[in-house]
């Protein structure tokens, strides 16, 4: 590992630092700024009926400490506006971007109306951002004829261009589901494109690693072209970490590195406001429903998990692995889940979580092997999860995964160790944006050990666009021709359905 106790230690102490800051208040007619602060972009998130969250950060110089902006707590005016032009004004206001949270904006926009598209900008010291587009959910009592979403994960700045945001940025979706590793901490490797950064720890660190990667012109594009929703995996902090388990670092050295990262998470994306972290702890998982054909959660693998068994990585079975009392999303979380699903009452159930979560064996001949950094390391946890969705209390429930750099569409049967047993869910995986995958020739190797995976592609990189109705869910796998180019075509690679009532995919 890279970097030291100091680093860490100094992580920790930044972030208390800075709630110590007392800083001067700047009106928006008391300042001007002499180039535009909006260099991060705009976003939306987390819709409701009559709200959504809308984001932006002022950083005039986006990877210097501070984002080169005064000690100043500046006043940033927005706008909600039923047209792109603004000539019919819903909502506006105005907030204070204080300093101690990097200048980020985080408004929640009430009294809208349902099922519609709204446009928002903000405006500070004279200048003003891009608009960006947002659109409500539908209401309770309410069956929309259809809802668009894609999934996306795994976008390491290095490995890749963003062409597949590009694509997205064009669908006229509902929402974006993201499932983790919207960041990759480590040091700079030069790939494709190069960040020339260290390894982030300490929450400056964080921040200029988010503002390389938000500078994007296509990640930008798709965040303001509609509402997100996300969960973090684990190189928004570190690689596999696991709670607070991390290499042989002690628990308190971890925490002040998580309390960095979770803050410059929450300063550069659309999270609610009860979503704040405190104490490197942050609660992410939620839900919104739309209309009554869809209830979505996002779930938090990572902050709650009991540590990887047998060794991490690709391991072969342990005693250990099947432990009763190993946890992936612990007891308040798992609770909450099943309160949710068992509760939801609508046409469509979506778990949006970050790992493969259906039965893979990834051995040779007769041999078993397992990624136990995924849900296939955590079976007790995961038959808790399957047993509820058995008993058939939450209507057609899929599983919106990423993490393994791979498409995969997957039947998840009642008995993980019994591929002949009932289908209780779909899972569908969406591969990396652009981080680099596993060879190909492994999962060509594995299939025929899982039947219960219909397609296996680490060749592509890409994201789910997915249609879901009434009475069926429609996914295209959406693949990028050529990661290393930003202007790069996408193309359909396989598409599959679920049947309303009938787990399981048809291609």
């Amino acid at each position: 590992m890279q970097y030291s106790r100091r680093r860490i230690v100094g992580a920790g102490l930044g972030l208390a630092s800075t709630q110590l800051l007392r800083p001067w208040y700047a009106r928006a007619a008391d300042i001007r700024f002499t180039s535009n602060p909006f260099t991060l972009g705009v976003a939306s998130g987390y819709p409701e009926a009559t709200a959504v969250v809308l984001w932006t950060r002022l950083a005039l110089e986006p990877r210097a400490p501070g984002g080169g902006m005064p000690a100043a707590a500046v006043e940033v005016e927005w706008e909600v506006a039923t047209d792109d032009a603004f000539r019919q004004i819903a909502r506006r206001g105005s907030v204070y971007a204080t300093p101690d949270w990097a200048h980020s904006v985080h408004v929640e926009a009430t009294e809208l109306m349902p099922s519609r598209d709204y446009w928002y900008r903000f405006t500070s010291g004279g200048e003003r951002s891009i608009v960006g587009r947002t659109r409500t959910a539908a209401p309770r009592g309410e069956m929309p004829a259809e809802f668009k979403l894609a999934v996306t994960c795994c976008q390491h700045y290095e490995q890749g261009h963003y062409a597949g945001y590009r694509a997205m940025a064009e669908e006229n979706l509902d929402l974006v589901v993201h499932v983790g590793d919207y960041i990759y901490e480590g040091r700079g490797t030069s790939v494709v494109r190069s960040h020339d950064a260290p390894e982030a720890v300490t929450l400056d660190d964080y921040r200029e690693r988010y503002a390389i990667y938000k500078s994007d012109p296509h990640l930008q594009a798709a965040h303001a072209a509609g509402p997100w929703m996300l969960t973090a995996d684990d190189h928004e902090v570190a690689n596999d970490y696991a709670g607070l388990h991390l290499g042989d670092f002690e628990p308190a050295l971890v925490l002040a590195r998580r309390a960095a990262a979770y803050q410059a998470y929450y300063e550069h994306l659309p999270l609610p406001r009860r979503l704040v972290p405190s104490g490197g702890r942050q609660r992410l998982y939620t839900q919104r429903s739309f209309g009554d054909l869809v209830t979505l959660c996002m779930l938090d693998g990572r902050q709650y998990r009991s540590l990887q068994a047998c060794g991490g990585g690709d391991a072969a079975p342990c005693p250990e692995l099947f432990a009763g009392q190993r946890t992936m999303l612990g007891a308040a979380q798992e609770e909450w889940l099943v309160a949710t699903l068992g509760t939801s009452g609508t046409r469509w159930n979506l778990l949006g979580q970050q790992t493969l979560f259906a039965h893979f064996d990834q051995g040779d001949g007769d041999e078993h092997r397992y990624r136990v950094d995924s849900w296939n390391g955590y079976p007790a946890a995961r038959a808790r999860l399957v047993d509820f969705l058995a008993t058939r209390r939450a209507a057609n429930p899929v599983i919106l995964s990423g993490d393994i750099h791979a498409f995969l569409v997957n039947d998840v049967n009642a008995r993980a160790d019994d591929l002949g047993s009932p289908i209780v869910a779909t899972e569908l995986v969406a591969t990396s944006i652009s981080s680099q995958g596993p060879r190909q020739q492994g999962f060509d190797s594995w299939r025929p050990k899982n039947p219960n995976v219909h397609l296996a592609r680490s060749d592509q990189r890409g994201y789910l666009r997915l249609d879901v109705r009434p009475d069926r869910l429609h996914a295209d796998l959406i693949g990028v021709d050529d990661v290393t180019r930003a202007d790069s075509p996408t193309h359909v690679l396989a598409s599959f359905d679920v049947a309303d009532g009938t787990p399981g995919v048809v291609r």
